[in-house]
């Protein structure tokens, strides 16, 4: 950067104790790194196989510009009104934004017109919507089918055995790139158990590049089972809390 430009880059974040908040952000960001190398080496990949997620929900723009100055280029929001704020503020900087929460209706022409990815399809119908509102000078959305591999009434993503219809429709919808999948199970503590969830998200997807999909993302993993998702063959995982810290709950 030129100097001017440092100087606009530094001007832009919070007042208080920004390089404390650099520093920590930067040290959180070198062990999730560090974790996700480990567990590529226990798995035999390459850790450059797998992409680092910064989820920055509920965390200010300053938080991201931390991360950014830390090498971190891609960042993952839940809530469609905080995300899009975010990318207006930080509009000067080459980010990556992927949208990972719930859809509703109404808000699919605002992810489609600023988001680069949607992690988080499971009906027809918002893909549809998606692929109508996403501006052709933008290039295609990238797109993940959101799948319920707990089997939990109340987790959001398609059943199992409904992935295929959904990415029979997706696949052929304008302006929208079918990537792959993603998965947010039940948090557990027994490492078989997340890797048995997430064996089941991988070969999901193995059954549809059988039939020809060719896809090439699993979105799965997070900060207390990353390492699990890794050795399942975990593409994208998404950290927030190991990176940004605790949230705050209101």
């Amino acid at each position: 950067m030129q100097l001017t430009e440092w100087v606009r880059f530094i001007a832009g974040f919070p007042r208080s104790r920004p390089r404390q908040i650099m520093s920590t952000i930067e040290s959180n960001l070198q062990a999730v790194r560090a974790r996700i190398a480990a567990a590529a080496r226990a798995a035999g990949r390459e850790p450059g196989d797998i992409a680092l997620l910064a989820v920055s929900k509920t965390f200010a723009a300053g938080e991201v510009r931390a991360a950014y100055a830390a090498g971190q280029r891609e960042f993952g929001e839940n809530y469609v009104q905080e995300g899009l704020e975010k990318i207006a503020e930080l509009s000067a900087l080459p980010l990556i934004w992927h949208f990972i929460g719930p859809i509703q209706s109404n808000k699919t022409r605002a992810i489609a017109e600023h988001f680069d990815w949607v992690h988080s399809v499971a009906r027809e119908k918002i893909a549809l919507r998606l692929a109508q509102a996403r501006p052709p000078e933008l290039g295609p959305l990238d797109i993940c089918l959101q799948v319920n591999v707990s089997g939990e009434a109340s987790k959001s993503g398609v059943a199992p055995e409904e992935v295929r219809p959904l990415a029979e429709a997706v696949r052929t919808l304008p302006r929208l790139r079918l990537r792959g999948l993603m998965a947010v199970p039940e948090p557990s503590d027994d490492i078989e158990l997340q890797r048995r969830r997430f064996r089941g998200l991988r070969i999901l997807l193995e059954q549809l590049n059988a039939a020809g999909f060719g896809l090439d993302t699993l979105s799965m993993g997070m900060s207390q089972d990353l390492e699990a998702a890794i050795m399942e063959g975990a593409t994208i995982v998404r950290v927030g809390t190991a990176i940004f810290g605790e949230r705050v709950k209101t």
